[in-house]
């Protein structure tokens, strides 16, 4: 099936949840708020890995323009009104759905491939990752997207799946069915420090502010991998964490040929070289300088363990005793 004929069948999305945007109630949105507060706390005990990135997302009230919730990495859109239908530990479900869609880089890794369908997808794969995982209470006060065959998979697979299959489906009903809205840059606002937009539009971000705020996502992942026990991380995740934390050439050689490199060698007859004895022929030796000049920085960031931290330092022990101090 086309992507064409995938845009246009059933084009009017029946919007569950559009009913909830409007003016925002400070009532409820201060009750709101405290659940949503106390939901991340309640992921610190429980899932530390979620509960330390729901924590550095700014809380935003998006009853204007949001009808659930919606993240760009930095902050968490939320309409009170469908907070108000969910239990406690559904808002951590919640939080954990909108974590991983910044830990996969969802928005990154579209391409060219049908933005709905994408979502959808990606919907699946979370869902269904947080679900075997036990991060909070598998949303069940409004419909929510999950399919036991579509555990492990990823985005991609679940999403040629979908598409190989899409004559059979209702794609109006499978959004029907998401809990949140996926932010793909497409925003009505004007960008502004906090990244929010004008009041009661989308916010939108630049593809150079995307790229700053995946860097910082990266960083804020690899140091909340390190309060967690790595049994209780998603494959996704486990994979994602060993990409950024095994170099794929080791680094101890790197320094060695780095230092070898900046050694100054010159021929001196003041040392014959004994390649030459055997053609009664008398060749220069070399003459290795044995004192070099060197800066030594170390990066201690949240990134680094304690354990690498020694091996840097012995590494560093290591020079100093290669050469004459």
């Amino acid at each position: 099936m086309s992507t064409a004929t995938l845009d246009t069948q059933n084009r009017d999305d029946s919007k569950r949840f559009a009913k909830l945007i409007g003016p925002t109630d400070p009532r409820v949105d201060r009750v709101v708020r405290d659940k949503l507060v106390t939901a991340r706390v309640g992921m610190l005990l429980r899932a530390s890995f979620f509960g330390n990135l729901a924590t550095r997302l700014k809380l935003v009230n998006a009853d204007e323009w949001c009808a659930t919730a919606a993240t760009d990495g930095r902050n968490f859109y939320y309409n009170s009104r469908f907070i108000e239908m969910l239990k406690p530990r559904e808002i951590e479900f919640l939080f954990g759905h909108e974590v991983l869609h910044c830990v996969y880089d969802h928005f990154g890794r579209r391409g060219d491939r049908d933005a709905r369908l994408w979502n959808v997808a990606n919907d699946f794969c979370v869902n269904a990752d947080l679900k075997r995982h036990r991060v909070g209470e598998f949303i069940t006060s409004v419909p929510c997207l999950y399919d036991a065959k579509y555990e492990g998979k990823s985005s991609e697979e679940v999403y040629d799946d979908l598409y190989e299959n899409a004559e059979k489906i209702n794609i109006n009903d499978l959004i029907d069915r998401m809990i949140d809205e996926h932010m793909d840059g497409e925003g009505d606002g004007d960008g502004d420090e906090d990244g929010q937009g004008k009041k009661g539009r989308r916010p939108r971000m630049s593809e150079e502010e995307r790229a700053k705020v995946r860097d910082e996502i990266k960083e804020a992942m690899l140091s909340a991998a390190q309060t967690c026990d790595a049994g209780n991380l998603p494959a996704g995740v486990k994979r994602l964490i060993q990409q950024l934390t095994e170099p794929k050439m080791n680094w101890r050689e790197l320094l060695r040929m780095q230092l070898e490199s900046t050694i100054k060698s010159d021929y001196t007859w003041l040392r014959t070289s004994r390649k030459g004895w055997h053609v009664d022929a008398i060749m220069p030796g070399m003459n290795n300088t044995d004192m070099i000049d060197i800066a030594v920085a170390i990066d201690m960031s949240g990134s680094i363990t304690d354990a690498q931290g020694r091996d840097f330092l012995s590494e560093i022990r290591g020079i100093m005793e290669s050469f004459d101090s």
